[in-house]
């Protein structure tokens, strides 16, 4: 008796196929996917290993795409590991965080590693390209895979699997190696054919192209200062012993959430209050504090504590809304597809916007204008005037505002410019590294629906257009800030995890949100949940997203 049959379309056509038949065999028998490396199903991302149990549709995505690009990176780390345990035996691959326009890492052995290493690995990732070896997709009891784990001393991965609850583990097997980084991977190696491979002590960069430029990789851009905030996470979470996931989960369960948060608010504060100290030691100098960072870096509840702590230094900063400096809306510039580009600099009147700050720096008068968002115009009223002190910095927060051409008619001397974001440095395994963007845009869903009552759906749908514009316009001027605040809290994914699982839960199969929204709730499945918020203050940054911030 034959194998039940189901229906998959594509485009126009239908085929007709056995239950189990995988995604690669359907793309083998349509010749418009060569070169995809995933694709979706049902709108459900894929690899090619996928088996296809139902009848759908099926679109094929190549590295332009995010969820293609996504298996890129996903495949270079896996080529990685297998390349690096060859060349050096016993050894163990820390992959740690973005850097430019790749991945950081490091490789713990008995002998530092040194550039030659690092050489030997790449000729090695090479040939395995060459080889096309195959990463092939298989469901393994829990004892199989911690048989496998325990067999390759991947012991992070061990403890990962232990606060698994589900009884069966995907695996990925490739040649000798088998691994799981909770990603969908590429086909083979054969498509891994863009990369380099760069020597940075103590460590090395996995260099990977863009989804603009999926062939090209960009020349590489020195971004020590970023690397350093890096640095300073990691040392701090080892002081805590709070490498992973699987660690952070272990001292919430012994009771150590409000120990946690009371170390993570303290460290917060210390690095703000140094921010403070650093200004308030160039007072006479510094008049203009420059905030910026990519939404949902926690900007205005900094920006508020940081006021806090100037006033303990004996300034009394006062603040400037860069919105109310928007042009007249029929004069906002169009972006590449005819829409206006509210997040352009040239949506600014900067000419005003700087005549204004150098009468106030000193010490004229200005009446301040108002931008009325439902005409689209400016406005000006009597009561709204400002005059300041010597003892009275301006701040402004803003996109914009490490750009210099924002404030061109201040002299760099005077300006203090600070660069925030949520730099996350806690990954699931060793292999395994959380994106940066994937916290921000969780917060971004909370807050919206707290504040703006919109769905998960929504912040989905918006967040690429979010990231285009945080790449051009502020990931640019990010080395050129004075000081780097990292906004990450190490205890915040368990608190927003069951707040995001009910939003991401009511995502459905018919939604065009419905790949992202799997993936991050896989992603949140790794985390305990905690929903008693009583030991988190009310100064605290995860409060500008929770809805109990004392700044609102």
């Amino acid at each position: 008796m034959g194998k039940e049959q189901i229906v998959v379309k594509w485009n126009d056509q239908e085929f007709q196929v056995p239950v189990g038949t995988s995604v690669g065999e359907v793309a083998a028998m349509i010749p418009e996917s060569k070169g995809a490396v995933v694709a979706k199903v049902n709108n459900d991302t894929v690899g090619f290993q996928f088996p296809l149990t139902e009848n759908g549709t099926i679109r094929f995505l190549h590295t332009d795409s995010e969820d293609g690009m996504r298996a890129y990176r996903a495949g270079l780390v896996f080529l990685f590991v297998r390349a690096a345990l060859e060349v050096i035996p016993g050894c163990t691959v820390h992959i740690k965080h973005a850097l430019n326009n790749g991945l950081y890492g490091e490789i713990d052995h008995t002998q530092p590693v040194i550039e030659k290493d690092i050489r030997a690995i790449e000729e090695r990732m090479h040939a395995l390209v060459e080889e096309d070896v195959p990463f092939e997709r298989r469901v393994v009891s829990k004892e199989e895979a911690r048989r496998i784990y325990t067999e390759q001393g991947l012991e992070d991965k061990l403890r990962l699997l232990d606060q698994n609850g589900s009884d069966e583990v995907v695996l990925y097997n490739f040649g000798w190696f088998h691994d799981s980084l909770r990603s969908i991977l590429v086909p083979s190696s054969g498509y891994l054919k863009y990369f380099k491979l760069r020597y940075y002590l103590p460590g090395f960069i996995l260099e990977y192209p863009r989804r603009a430029h999926p062939t090209v990789i960009l020349d590489y851009v020195e971004q020590g200062k970023l690397f350093n905030e890096f640095f300073k996470a990691e040392r701090w979470q080892d002081n805590i012993s709070i490498p992973t996931v699987p660690a952070l989960n272990d001292y919430i369960r012994k009771g150590g959430f409000g120990d946690l948060v009371r170390m993570s608010e303290a460290y917060h504060e210390n690095q703000i209050r140094d921010i403070a100290t650093q200004i308030s030691r160039e007072r006479d100098r510094l008049r203009i504090i420059l905030i910026a960072g990519p939404s949902s870096s926690g900007k205005t509840t900094f920006a508020q504590r940081l006021m806090v702590q100037l006033r303990v230094e004996g300034l009394w900063p006062v603040a400037i809304g860069l919105d109310d400096y928007f042009v007249d809306r029929h004069l906002t510039p169009l972006d590449e597809d005819g829409n206006a580009d509210f997040e352009a600099l040239e949506a600014i009147d900067i000419d005003l916007f700087n005549e204004h700050l150098t009468k106030l720096i000193q010490g004229e008068e200005v009446q301040l204008p108002t931008f009325h968002f439902p005409t689209g115009t400016r406005q000006w009223h009597d009561n709204k005037k400002l005059k300041v002190r010597s003892d009275q910095p301006i701040i402004i927060e803003g996109i914009h505002g490490l750009n210099d051409r924002l404030t061109s008619s201040i002299p760099k001397g005077r300006k203090f410019k600070i660069y925030i974001s949520a730099l996350t440095n806690l990954n699931l395994d060793y292999h395994t590294r959380i994106p940066t963007t994937d916290v921000r845009m969780l917060r971004r869903m909370i807050r919206d629906n707290q504040f703006r009552g919109h769905d998960a759906r929504a912040t989905i749908e918006r967040w690429p257009s979010v990231t285009r514009g945080e790449k051009r316009h502020i990931f640019p001027f990010q080395e050129d800030a004075d000081v780097m605040f990292n906004s990450t809290l190490i205890y915040e994914l368990p608190v927003l995890k069951p707040l995001a699982m009910e939003l991401l839960e009511d995502i459905t199969p018919a939604d065009p949100q419905y790949s992202e929204a799997r993936r991050m709730m896989r992603f949140l499945s790794h985390f305990v949940a905690v929903d008693d918020w009583s030991d988190i203050p009310c100064n605290s940054l995860l409060q500008e997203f929770l809805g109990g911030s004392c700044f609102e």
